[in-house]
C-alpha cells in the first residue's frame, strides 16, 4: 500500500464516521458513502478497517495506563484497563458506537482479540492462559464495563502513601 492508498483509505474512513456520527447504530453500507466505495470491497472490509482504528486508539491508552499503574506501589491493573478502555471510547464515541451496533460475523477474530487484549492489560489473565479462556475472560470484562455508568465504576482514589510521599520528595 503506498501512502496515497493509505490516506485514501484514512479520509475514507473519517467520511464513513462524518457520514453516520447522528446515527452509528443504524444501517451501514458502503455504498452510502462514495469515497468508502472506491476504497473498500464490501462492509466487513470497512468494518475491519474501522475496528483496526478502534483498536490502535485503544492499545495506546492501555499501554499508557500500564506504564502508569507500573510506577505505583499498588497498582489497580482492572481498573486503569477499564479506565482506559472507558477512554477510549469517550474519545471516539461514534466509531465505539458504530463497532459495538456492527458487530458482524467478520469482526468475529479481532473482537476475540480486543478482549483478550484487555483481560491481559487488566490483569485478569495471565500469558500462560488459553487463548479461549482468556478471551472468555475479556469478555465479561467488557460486558461488565458496558453495563457499568462510568460514574460508579470509577469512584475518586485516594493517593498512597508512597504516592504522597514521592511528591513530597520531589518538591524539596
Amino acid at each position: 500500500m503506498s501512502w496515497n492508498d493509505y490516506y485514501r483509505r484514512q479520509a475514507a474512513l473519517d467520511a464513513v464516521l462524518a457520514h453516520v456520527r447522528h446515527n452509528p447504530e443504524g444501517p451501514l453500507s458502503v455504498a452510502d458513502v462514495p469515497l468508502a466505495a472506491e476504497v473498500f470491497t464490501d462492509t466487513d472490509e470497512l468494518l475491519l478497517a474501522l475496528h483496526h482504528r478502534w483498536m490502535l486508539r485503544l492499545t495506546g491508552r492501555l499501554e499508557v495506563a500500564a506504564a502508569e499503574a507500573d510506577r505505583d506501589p499498588a497498582p489497580d491493573r482492572v481498573g486503569a484497563a477499564s479506565a482506559a478502555w472507558r477512554a477510549a471510547a469517550e474519545e471516539s464515541p461514534v466509531l465505539h458506537r458504530l463497532l459495538e451496533a456492527h458487530d458482524t460475523e467478520a469482526l468475529r477474530p479481532v473482537r476475540e482479540a480486543e478482549q483478550r487484549l484487555l483481560a491481559l492489560s487488566s490483569g485478569l489473565a495471565d500469558d500462560d492462559e488459553s487463548p479461549e479462556e482468556a478471551t472468555r475472560i475479556g469478555a465479561a470484562h467488557l460486558a461488565l464495563l458496558r453495563s457499568t455508568p462510568a460514574e460508579v465504576a470509577a469512584p475518586p482514589r485516594r493517593p498512597s502513601a508512597v504516592g504522597l510521599l514521592r511528591r513530597l520528595v520531589a518538591s524539596a
